[in-house]
């Protein structure tokens, strides 16, 4: 097997981060006045998610200030599903991983399962909402808005969905998911997002819009009752923004880490061009890939292993990482089963690039194109094969450096991984 240089590229996509995040969220929350219906002394219940956001940490603690500043007790809550293995303790661990603690918001952080039946919508989901939520005196969601891995509609991922999935608690993401296998996950959590946002209990939201570098580019506060209409504005902008892989035609995309925190399923179905379901590139927009081959799992992850069954091949190395009641859990909750299939496991990187190799439909290896990435959050910097930049190359494609030749350890290993051959072969050039 002898496989084309690598070659660093950078991928320049429109750079759109906020320069002091802190202000933008006093300035979008004092604009729209948010929390000022609520009587001196109420209690808040500030929603925050558990994806990977960026200034998560400094976007809550501002919201916090927001309402301790116009008089209310505003406290924390974790606003998901089956995160942190679908547990209160685990859930507030995942919170304090992204810098949500008490000590550096500033208020308590509450963490609880519990929740109460607001009945049913008019396609018959029963709507939950979390029992603390229920008994404070308003509820404040703040999460990103971005497409979702699994479906394409108005509203994907966002304030909608927190506030059915997320305020839904456990309970309520496996009701929502039972139902979507018959209409669709699209139209069952908007009907019960809905449901939950007429209730009367939830005073709006912050939406959180990053740009293809994952920075914060956009915070947009929002009451209640404009939620629903304005986030298919706000998923529109951020979908333009959107990073790919700017290549038409991949035969072996090389992941380095799926994580629970880069993607609801471990990696971005509309990034690798896989839907959790089993589709192979269902995306027209989106590059053919015919082979994805992940090498390792976040230690952010906590063992969460979902999106692995959109990989054609896997290390044992991931393998042995799996906390497999962890990801049970996000896989029964979603109903999506699929999403944690074992694919074929090989012992090292020199195994998992020979097996690939032969099942491309390539004749000569010299012939195969590779793109190797970190995650699919981080899409700036790439790693392709020289043979993917002959011809004309897609706007915003830039070489960053000179190829290199594969290199490997003792024990059949990429040596260093992405981050060293990057690094490498950059300050070579």
């Amino acid at each position: 097997m002898h496989l084309q240089g690598l070659v660093p590229v950078a991928q320049n996509f429109p750079h759109r981060g906020l320069s002091d995040v802190a202000a933008a969220v006093r300035a979008a929350m004092q604009t729209r006045e948010m929390g000022s219906q609520l009587a001196p002394g109420s209690r808040v219940a500030i929603a925050a998610g558990s994806r990977g956001i960026a200034n998560l940490d400094k976007i809550v603690r501002e919201v916090v200030r927001h309402f301790r500043e116009i008089g209310h007790e505003p406290f924390v809550i974790p606003a998901m599903g089956s995160h942190g293995g679908g547990t209160p303790e685990g859930q507030r661990r995942v919170l304090a991983e992204y810098g949500i603690t008490e000590a550096t918001v500033g208020c308590p952080v509450v963490s609880s399962l519990d929740v109460i039946s607001l009945g049913r919508t008019p396609e018959g989901i029963e709507t939950f909402l979390d029992r603390t939520a229920a008994e404070s005196d308003g509820v404040f969601l703040v999460n990103r808005v971005k497409w979702h891995t699994t479906f394409e509609a108005p509203v994907e991922s966002g304030l909608v969905k927190m506030a059915a999935v997320g305020l839904g608690k456990l309970h309520g993401a496996a009701t929502y998911h039972r139902h979507a296998v018959r209409i669709g996950l699209g139209q069952a959590m908007r009907s019960a997002g809905r449901m939950v946002l007429a209730s009367g209990k939830v005073l709006g939201g912050l939406a959180v819009l990053e740009d293809a570098y994952h920075d914060t580019a956009e915070l947009v506060a929002l009451p209640a009752d404009e939620i629903d209409t304005e986030e298919e504005k706000l998923l529109s902008r951020v979908i333009s923004w959107m990073p790919r892989i700017l290549f038409r035609d991949v035969d072996i995309l090389i992941v380095d880490e799926v994580g629970k925190h880069i993607s609801g399923v471990g990696m971005d179905s509309k990034v690798i061009n896989r839907h959790p379901y089993g589709a192979q590139n269902p995306w027209s927009w989106a590059p053919g890939i015919i082979r994805v081959y992940v090498r390792d799992i976040s230690p952010l992850s906590y063992g969460n292993a979902v999106g692995i069954g959109m990989a054609d091949v896997i290390t044992d190395r991931l393998y042995s990482k799996i906390d497999w009641p962890n990801t049970k859990v996000n896989a029964m909750t979603s109903s999506n089963l699929p999403s944690i299939r074992t694919p074929v496991r090989v012992a090292n990187d020199t195994e998992a690039l020979q097996l690939l190799s032969q099942t491309v439909g390539r004749q000569d290896p010299g012939d195969i194109t590779c793109v190797w990435i970190r995650n699919t959050l981080e899409l700036g910097r790439i790693l392709v094969t020289e043979n993917l930049l002959r011809g004309e190359l897609m706007e915003g494609i830039e070489i960053a450096g000179g190829p290199t030749d594969w290199a490997f350890d003792a024990d059949g290993t990429l040596a260093g991984g992405f981050d060293r051959v990057m690094d490498s072969v950059a300050v070579a050039h």
